[in-house]
């Protein structure tokens, strides 16, 4: 039996510090049968420059190159139209993986007969290094708890296009892949973790995901939007929300050992 191929979709934009290495931990995956469609998001560095000498010599890597900048939505979407793998997975061009993430992931998915699964992650700084910091998740997260807390890291997300078909990408600016768990456990209303990191997010200093308080007007719009809640509902929602965020998703955050 061949293995599935696993797609991997990585939008980038002025990415040239950071996106050699993301390929590398790709192609260094002890899982081979994977695809990695790269949508460059009219990049002015010297971004395209570097996936095109890398795709050269390895041709399970497709670069795409979006004419005028046009957000990370439509960078995903346009990788996923042109996904073949049963599996989707992402990786931003500036975060890793460790070298058996998408071996044990495959396998935790075939031999517990799953349609989705997502794992640990650890934090670097801009530079690569540990930050001691392992971001953990419930074993086995419900509709409810993804809910009031988006647990579930970008970077190690990876679903079965086969049972869900090909899903669509928010075209909102943040919290895309929080509305994509969503749309997942609608449909199958809990998800179990590979319970160990098989990835690295960087934490970069003047990222959007930085700041937090910026990031209210963005996990609010999910309630009011994406929910279609209305104004009062989405603030108590809003309240529960940041309970969530304050109380209880520490306890997911661990020194990495």
């Amino acid at each position: 039996m061949e293995n599935p191929i696993v797609s991997v979709l990585t939008p980038s934009y002025n990415s040239e510090k950071y996106i050699q290495e993301a390929i590398l931990s790709v192609q260094n995956q002890t899982y081979q049968t994977w695809e990695m469609i790269i949508v460059d998001d009219a990049s002015t560095d010297k971004t395209v420059a570097i996936i095109e000498k890398i795709a050269a010599i390895d041709n399970r890597i497709t670069l795409i190159k979006l004419a005028s900048n046009s957000g990370t939505g439509i960078a995903r979407n346009t990788a996923l139209d042109y996904a073949k793998g049963k599996y989707i997975s992402f990786l931003d061009a500036d975060d890793l993986w460790k070298s058996d993430k998408l071996e044990k992931q495959v396998n935790f998915l075939i031999n517990n007969n799953l349609p989705f699964t997502f794992s640990f992650y650890d934090y670097i700084n801009e530079e690569g290094n540990l930050l001691n910091i392992t971001i953990e998740a419930p074993k086995h997260l419900s509709y409810k708890e993804l809910f009031f807390c988006n647990y579930v890291g970008n970077l190690t997300g990876i679903y079965d296009a086969d049972y869900f078909g090909k899903i669509s990408i928010s075209l909102t600016r943040k919290r895309q892949d929080w509305m994509l768990w969503l749309t997942i456990l609608d449909k199958i209303e809990v998800a179990q973790v590979v319970p160990e990191s098989l990835a690295y997010y960087r934490v970069r200093k003047n990222s959007l995901s930085s700041s937090k308080l910026a990031l209210l007007k963005h996990n609010y719009a999910v309630y009011r939007f994406f929910h279609g809640y209305s104004i009062i509902s989405s603030l108590c929602l809003m309240i529960v929300f940041l309970f969530t965020q304050l109380i209880i998703k520490p306890h997911y955050v661990k020194a990495a050992i």
